[in-house]
């Protein structure tokens, strides 16, 4: 109750704080490559349930939804400006809404693709399947996206043991630090 709480007047307040560059960033796809600003992608969210989860669009639209690891080249498939926006981590931004809407968390285990099977069977057979997704997550601080994904569903077993608020807050201040130094990002 308290995280949700916590994730709701943190969200509002960033979706005040933020709402031009919010606009600004929409714009910059708008202009820069032809499609919508976001991307609304099918994820897995608590119990496995499928949910549509926002991010400003930084791939071209004839990109095949799949894992960008699991693309033979995922240079050729960015926009103008998706290399920035992903190493920036600006195209999670819209998830603001997914946490408002109660699909995700601030802090929980990043949402599989809908068609990362291996990642979604290991995640159940750990019981992290239970945890609502995260914006970041104990996985993410520790590695992002250049970890296998037994270390991930490792990772994530680790916060479904470990989860308090004052984890939650940690694992965000280590997402700021992650972040701002742009660590483990994959372009």
């Amino acid at each position: 109750m308290l995280k949700r709480i916590f994730d709701l007047i943190l969200a509002t307040i960033a979706l005040a704080v933020l709402a031009l560059p919010l606009f600004m960033i929409g714009l910059l796809v708008r202009l820069t490559s032809p499609g919508p600003a976001l991307y609304w992608s099918d994820r897995v969210g608590r119990n496995n349930s499928i949910f549509k989860m926002p991010k400003f669009r930084s791939m071209r639209m004839d990109t095949p939804a799949v894992a960008t690891h699991l693309l033979d080249d995922p240079e050729q498939y960015l926009t103008p400006i998706g290399s920035f926006l992903r190493s920036t981590s600006l195209d999670e931004l819209p998830q603001l809404w997914s946490i408002l809407k109660g699909d995700m968390s601030f802090v929980g285990p990043r949402p599989a693709l809908f068609n990362q099977d291996d990642l979604i069977a290991l995640r159940t057979e750990q019981g992290v399947h239970m945890l609502i997704p995260g914006v970041t997550g104990w996985a993410q601080v520790n590695g992002r996206d250049e970890l296998p994904i037994p270390e991930k569903v490792r990772l994530d077993r680790e916060y479904l043991e470990r989860r308090s608020f004052r984890f939650d807050l940690f694992v965000l201040w280590l997402t700021l630090i992650r972040v701002s130094r742009r660590d483990g990002v994959a372009h």
